[in-house]
């Protein structure tokens, strides 16, 4: 006998607001959850103080989940580093290169708004997912993102309790940041080019419009 679903209920009336700064984050309701989501794209982070998903498609590039396991807020980025144009690479707490910029830049702004908004850094826990080889001109991009946060959470002392990076695999990554709970998809049969369209638009912007400023992580 086949197990029943569970009877899908409908969403609440409204939308919830989201947290200050992220009003431009695409947010649905998810049948499958029964919770709203929140879908980030290659360049972007969400947080969160109450029950949302945060699902993203990862490719070469690399989420980082965090979260504060005693309140709850947390959140995720979709990142990937420049494709470098000299030697170097590795990440160097004393000071960043041009292309490891980008990877510093979004695991500090993530952390940033997870402490601002109530969590504290002894509390982070992190998990970590995408860095796969699916562009065939940058077949080293994506280990080059996978050194860069695995170095940034050592130098760090940030506690990685889940990873799963590399292989030749899309990912689909749902992430519960009010529980922890992460439900994760390899992509093992693509129908289009969307991912590869996305990521490389995303490295043409960056050459387009480079990280400026600086971030003071609290």
């Amino acid at each position: 006998m086949n197990a029943s679903r569970p009877a899908s209920r409908k969403p609440p009336a409204e939308l919830p607001p989201a947290l200050p700064g992220f009003e431009h984050v695409n947010r649905y309701w998810d049948d499958i959850h029964q919770q709203f989501a929140a879908k980030i794209l290659p360049g972007e982070y969400y947080v969160t103080c109450g029950r949302e998903v945060v699902v993203t498609v990862l490719g070469s590039c690399v989420s980082a989940c965090i979260r504060d396991v005693v309140n709850g807020v947390g959140g995720m980025n979709h990142f990937m580093l420049p494709v470098s144009q000299g030697g170097g690479g590795s990440w160097d707490a004393a000071g960043l290169g041009s292309s490891t910029r980008y990877g510093n830049y979004a695991m500090e702004r993530l952390i940033n708004d997870i402490l601002k908004h109530g969590g504290r850094r002894e509390n982070l826990e992190v998990k970590v997912f995408g860095g796969g080889k699916i562009l065939a001109n940058m077949t080293d991009i994506g280990d080059k993102n996978i050194g860069f946060v695995r170095a940034y959470i050592d130098a760090e002392g940030l506690r990685l309790t889940a990873s799963d990076l590399g292989d030749i695999y899309p990912r689909k990554v749902y992430y519960l940041p009010a529980t922890g709970k992460v439900f994760m998809k390899k992509l093992r049969a693509l129908h289009n080019n969307t991912i590869m369209e996305r990521e490389t638009a995303y490295m043409e912007a960056m050459v387009q419009k480079p990280v400026e400023g600086d971030i003071t992580l609290f």
